[in-house]
C-alpha cells in the first residue's frame, strides 16, 4: 500500500514533466511594475483592471477621510453575531439604488459569493443549465448544491433554448458575463429574452470581470445592455476593478432576506473589516467618474487583440482579457518566460483551469498600461507555428 507522501511526490513529478506544475510566484509589487530578481517587469497578469490599486491620491483621500468609526481592522465575527456594522449597511444600500433594484448583500470573496448561493437556492427539484466556460467557483457552487446540472456548449444558445423546451421543472440559468480565460462575452439580450419566454426560469449572471469595466457607470454588460432588472441573481466581485476584497448581489428584497438565512458561507464566515468596506464604499461612488479609464482600456485591448490575430493566432477575446492560445502547455511555459526575459510579466494558464491543448498566456489589461507599451509587447510576440 502506497504511504500518502508517495502518491503526493508522484503527483507533482507527473505534472512536472507535463509542464503544469504550480509555484507560487515570488516577486515585489511597485504599481505597474512586478519586480523579480531586482528587474521590473510590466504586470500583465493584473486583475486591477482600472489601476486603482496604486493609484496614491486616491489612497491619501481615503485616508483623510476615513472616520474612527470604519477604521477597524477586522469584524471579529459573522455578521449575523457583531460583525455587521453601519459601514455594510451603507454600502448595499448604496449598491441597490445604483442599480436599481430593492436588495443588495456583500459577501467575504467572489468564491464564498458563489459556493454559497447556488447551494442555497437550488434543491433536488432544480436543473442548473450551466454555460461550459463558467468560472471554477460557480462550478464548486453548482457541485456543492442538490441540483442536476446541464452543462450547454459555451454561449450555445441554440442548445440552450432546446435543452428549456425539453425539460419542465424549475431552471436556474448560470453565466458569466464576461468569460474568464476567453475574454469573450455572453449574450445577455437573448439570455433575457429567453427567460422571459420560459416564465419558470431564474438567470444568474456572474459580473466579476465586467463590474467597474463596462457600462456608463461602470456597472457592468448588465448596464451596457440594459438588462440589469431581467437578471436575478446579478453578482460580481470588489477585488478586480474595484480595487478591494468581498463580493456582491444585487436582487429582489426577498432573494436578499432569504440568504441571509439560508446561506451557510455568509451565516458561518467572519465579516468583512469595516475599513474594507468603507474603501470599496469609497471606490464604488467614484466609478461613474471613470469612463477615460474605461476608455483607454478598450482602446490598448483592441490594440492587442488586432496585433495577435496579425501574427496569427486565434483571439476570441472582446475585452481585456487577452489570451494568446499557444497549445502544448510547455511551449506556452517557454513562451511566457521569453517574454519575462524581455520585461512582460505573463504567465502561463494550463490544465486544468483550460482543456488539454489550450494552453494559454493569459494578458490581463490594465487602464495603467500606455499604448507604446502595448506596441513593445506586441514587437515581442513571435508568429504562431502550429
Amino acid at each position: 500500500m502506497e504511504t500518502p507522501d508517495k502518491t503526493y511526490t508522484e503527483t507533482l513529478e507527473a505534472l512536472q514533466r507535463s509542464g503544469n506544475l504550480r509555484n507560487l510566484p515570488q516577486a515585489g509589487h511597485r504599481d505597474k511594475w512586478m519586480i523579480r530578481n531586482g528587474t521590473d517587469m510590466l504586470n500583465l497578469s493584473s486583475n486591477d483592471y482600472l489601476g486603482l490599486a496604486s493609484d496614491l491620491s486616491l489612497r491619501d483621500e481615503f485616508m483623510k477621510g476615513l472616520s474612527e468609526r470604519d477604521f477597524l481592522l477586522s469584524a471579529s465575527s459573522s455578521r449575523l453575531l457583531t460583525g455587521n456594522f453601519p459601514v455594510h449597511d451603507e454600502l448595499e444600500k448604496m449598491l441597490a439604488c445604483l442599480f436599481g433594484r430593492d436588495g443588495a448583500l456583500v459577501f467575504s470573496s467572489g468564491y464564498h459569493l458563489n459556493t454559497g448561493i447556488l447551494p442555497a437556492v437550488a434543491d433536488a427539484h432544480t436543473l442548473i443549465l450551466a454555460d461550459k466556460l463558467v468560472h471554477a467557483s460557480l462550478i464548486d457552487g453548482i457541485r456543492l448544491s442538490a441540483a442536476k446540472c446541464i452543462r450547454y456548449r459555451h454561449n450555445g444558445l441554440t442548445q440552450l433554448e432546446r435543452l428549456l423546451e425539453e425539460h419542465h421543472t424549475t431552471h436556474h440559468r448560470v453565466t458569466e458575463s464576461i468569460f474568464s480565460m476567453d475574454g469573450d462575452q455572453a449574450d445577455l439580450q437573448k439570455l433575457t429574452e429567453l427567460k422571459r419566454k420560459y416564465d419558470n426560469v431564474l438567470l444568474y449572471v456572474d459580473e466579476a470581470h465586467a463590474f467597474g469595466v463596462r457600462g456608463r457607470q461602470g456597472l457592468g454588460c448588465a448596464e451596457e445592455f440594459h438588462c440589469i432588472h431581467d437578471i436575478d441573481f446579478l453578482v460580481g466581485t470588489f477585488g478586480k476593478a474595484a480595487a478591494s476584497v468581498g463580493a456582491y448581489i444585487v436582487c429582489k428584497k426577498v432573494i436578499r432576506e432569504y440568504l441571509v438565512n439560508r446561506m451557510r458561507t455568509l451565516i458561518f464566515t467572519t465579516g468583512l473589516p469595516p475599513v474594507n468596506i468603507a474603501w470599496t464604499l469609497f471606490i464604488v461612488r467614484r466609478l461613474a467618474d471613470m469612463q477615460e479609464r474605461r476608455k483607454h482600456l478598450a482602446h490598448i485591448s483592441r490594440t492587442l487583440r488586432e496585433a495577435l490575430q496579425v501574427r496569427g493566432y486565434t483571439c476570441p477575446s472582446v475585452s481585456h482579457i487577452v489570451p494568446m492560445i499557444i497549445g502544448p502547455s510547455a511551449d506556452t511555459v517557454l513562451q511566457a518566460e521569453a517574454l519575462q526575459r524581455h520585461g512582460f510579466y505573463a504567465l502561463p494558464v494550463r490544465p486544468p483551469t483550460v482543456p488539454e491543448g489550450m494552453s494559454r498566456i493569459r494578458f490581463s489589461l490594465t487602464a495603467e498600461i500606455r499604448k507604446e507599451e502595448i506596441e513593445e509587447l506586441s514587437n515581442n510576440i513571435s508568429a504562431y507555428t502550429d
